[in-house]
């Protein structure tokens, strides 16, 4: 896929800055509130976006928004620890990997469930790096072993990998219809 143009790409960080900022504060979601999008917009934008600087600046809107949450919005503060620090290198891990696939893009079914599939092993890497921090570093836990990591890695993975991929599944198929309604006027303008 080419890259976006300049208005497109202003468009699409706003709208994946919004999406990010308006489901972190509740990170699992209930009735009023959807689940935590941080890991799609990580992975929509390396995907649409690429630029190094936006990683950047959605690192630093993530850690606004949860000082905000902390400070003001009364969100505990239980996953503020050392292990924190390791949440840039878990968003990279999805950023990178839509980059890297960014250049297949297109909006056939076939690109688009390649694209899927970068985002399923993405997701799931990025939450193995985010949560074994948590686990092996966070403090929150006196006595870590491996088996305890594996059950909360089961307990815990499933939900964050599946709410990303919920995400995407949406995004991919809008992509997917622009992209169909596009194609007429492509044609027509050749």
């Amino acid at each position: 896929m080419k890259p976006l143009s300049r208005p497109s790409s202003t468009w699409l960080f706003v709208a994946l800055a919004a999406l990010m900022v308006a489901t972190r504060f509740k990170h699992f979601g209930d009735a009023l509130h959807l689940p935590d999008a941080s890991m799609t917009v990580f992975f929509l934008g390396g995907l649409y976006l690429r630029r190094h600087l936006a990683f950047v600046a959605f690192v630093l809107l993530s850690v606004l928004v949860d000082w905000v949450s902390v400070s003001y919005a009364g969100a505990s503060d239980f996953c503020i620890t050392v292990a924190y620090s390791f949440l840039p290198l878990a968003y990279a891990v999805l950023w990178y990997a839509g980059r890297g696939y960014s250049t297949r893009m297109e909006g056939t079914p076939r690109a688009l469930a390649g694209a899927f599939g970068v985002a399923l092993l993405a997701a799931a890497a990025s939450f193995l790096v985010s949560n074994g921090a948590f686990y092996w570093f966070g403090g929150r836990y006196p006595d870590p072993n491996v088996a305890q990591y594996v059950s909360r890695l089961w307990q815990w993975g499933p939900l964050f990998v599946r709410t990303t991929l919920t995400y995407v599944a949406v995004a991919l198929l809008l992509h997917g219809v622009l992209a169909r309604l596009a194609a007429p006027r492509m044609a027509a303008s050749h």
